[in-house]
């Protein structure tokens, strides 16, 4: 098979702006990525370890999400960011109950 060229083209959502209330949501949401990412990884059989090694399958960020680097919660509340803006986008409303 040859070598494709792929291109991530994702719609660009900068101009979308969320309500301040969901910035709950989005920690809620991030938690709730890691866990499910997590849980993947841990019945893939992947433990916890020091340093990433996909051979013995180890990964440091087998930990709650409160123990995450900041580095890593911000790749799972980037997730949850881009999700919310773009189910508003597409004209969606979050609300409360």
């Amino acid at each position: 098979m040859g070598q494709t060229t792929y291109t991530p083209k994702p719609l660009d959502l900068s101009k979308v702006q969320l309500p301040d209330e969901l910035n709950e949501l989005v920690e809620l949401m991030a938690k709730n990525v890691h866990e499910v990412w997590a849980k993947s990884r841990i019945e893939q059989g992947w433990t916890y370890g020091p340093v990433r090694d996909d051979a013995k399958r180890n990964n440091p960020c087998l930990v709650p999400y409160e123990e995450l680097p900041e580095i890593e919660k911000d790749y799972d509340r980037n997730t949850a960011l881009e999700t919310l803006k773009l189910i508003m986008s597409v004209g969606f409303e979050i609300r409360r109950k």
